[in-house]
């Protein structure tokens, strides 16, 4: 887990061209990331040997749990970004103290969902569709909390430190235990919906523990300190406030259409689950290009060279897109494979193989709005992101009001509307030069 000396990351990117610029942090962050989605759908597909109504209880519980972790991301975009300007300054010290702060916060808010939420778990499974078994996954599900957002945290360190391969190597082994322990809790040993969630828990608590002891070794080589700092802490809270609310009203998007989907019955909640997780593998894949873009942009603002930053930017775009179509493509050649996969019934393969086409057709929107995404998010432009959400949730809201009662391929539509919103307010703030300020902090 050694980390290079930042002047001499900047020579090498430079010598390597853009291109292998960008696929030096995106390919390990793609790897990193597609861990998460895998969990759920390996969980999917294991949990639906149980049962349509489980699978549904899954969905609800599932994306609970997203809500939850999803609103706690800024751990690790915020650091990667405010990390990466201090590499770009050669203040690696500095880097790894705020690194430090964020692993603090992260056991904080880990400790205080785990103490609301699992109280309130009934509550939030029925504001999303009632269903016993989503109550029982999300009570031991919620447990892994504190140890999910350490691996963030960290995550988002060790990327600002323009270290894309121990993120990976952590997520490729916590996949793989998640997956082992799911088949023995689930299918051996007959624990149910809530085998399948203490699978997960374990694999995100030994993540944690993971990255706890590389941020100590961190730590110690940089002579940064251990011990929590009130006024970094502060500094971590406040700068990832605005991210926070950016992130929110995409989860309350998201939130939104799973009680969509929900309401329409078990059939069309189980399909549009599995939908859902698909589309989720999709924006990892382009989320792993808006991460390199993240730690490329604050490094190379933190440097001062906004030239290089504008250049990164527009080959990135390309990139973006270029992944996007070809992910729609293959999703469009495959999707009769898919329901098998998943044990769906009858009913429940209609439904998805119909909701798969939309899927697959609005993924060029994604390739270029998960990139602009992550560009201001690099840049540090956090208030105009946390506007931007607002607005466009506000356009979502009768769109999804419109499609709850007509059918998974219009409540897929209204969610094609909202990245077409989101792109246009991500274009318009790219093209106005204003997130471009340099330095080691924003």
């Amino acid at each position: 887990m050694d980390d290079e000396n930042p002047r001499e990351n900047l020579d090498t990117a430079r010598g390597g061209g853009l291109n292998g610029e960008i696929l030096r942090l995106a390919i390990p962050a793609f790897f990193a990331l597609v861990a998460e989605p895998l969990f759920l759908l390996s969980d999917a597909a294991i949990v639906g040997r149980l049962g349509t109504a489980q699978q549904a209880g899954l969905t609800i519980a599932g994306q609970a749990m997203a809500t939850v972790v999803g609103c706690c991301v800024f751990l690790a975009y915020a650091t990667t970004a405010a990390v990466a300007r201090q590499v770009g300054a050669g203040r690696r010290r500095e880097a790894t103290r705020q690194g430090v702060d964020g692993i603090w916060l992260a056991l904080i808010l880990g400790a205080f969902i785990v103490a609301a939420g699992v109280p309130l778990a009934p509550a939030i499974v029925g504001f999303l569709g009632e269903n016993p078994y989503a109550t029982e996954y999300l009570r031991v599900a919620l447990l892994g909390a504190p140890g999910m957002l350490v691996v963030l945290a960290g995550t988002g360190i060790l990327r600002g430190l323009q270290n894309g391969r121990f993120p990976l190597a952590v997520s490729v082994a916590m996949f793989a235990l998640n997956l082992g322990l799911n088949v023995l809790f689930v299918l051996v040993l007959d624990w149910g919906i809530a085998g399948s969630a203490w699978g997960t828990v374990t694999a995100q608590t030994a993540g944690g523990l993971v990255y706890l002891g590389a941020v100590v070794s961190l730590a110690r080589k940089h002579r940064a300190g251990l011990r929590p700092d009130l006024r970094g802490l502060r500094t971590a809270a406040a700068s990832g406030f605005a991210l926070v609310i950016r992130t929110v009203t995409l989860q309350a998007t998201l939130v939104l259409s799973t009680r969509a989907a929900a309401h329409q019955g078990t059939d069309v909640a189980a399909a549009y689950g599995i939908s859902s997780r698909i589309w989720m593998l999709s924006s990892f894949l382009l989320d792993a290009v808006a991460i390199a873009g993240q730690s490329l942009l604050g490094r190379h603002l933190g440097a001062g060279d906004v030239a290089r930053a504008r250049a990164v930017t527009r080959r990135m775009l390309w990139w973006g897109l270029g992944a996007a179509c070809a992910f729609g493509a293959v999703l469009l050649a495959t999707r009769t494979a898919i329901p098998p996969l998943f044990d769906a019934s009858p009913s429940v393969s209609a439904l998805l193989l119909h909701a798969l086409v939309v899927v697959a057709l609005i993924q060029p929107l994604g390739g270029l709005v998960f990139v602009l995404d992550g560009v201001l998010i690099g840049a540090g432009d956090m208030r105009y992101l946390a506007w931007a959400g607002v607005a466009t949730f506000a356009a979502f809201v009768p769109a999804v009001r419109l499609a709850a009662d007509h059918g998974i391929v219009a409540l897929w539509v209204s969610l094609g509307w909202w990245m077409l919103i989101r792109l246009g307010t991500l274009a318009f703030r790219a093209r106005s030069g204003r997130w471009l300020v340099t330095g080691a902090v924003r």
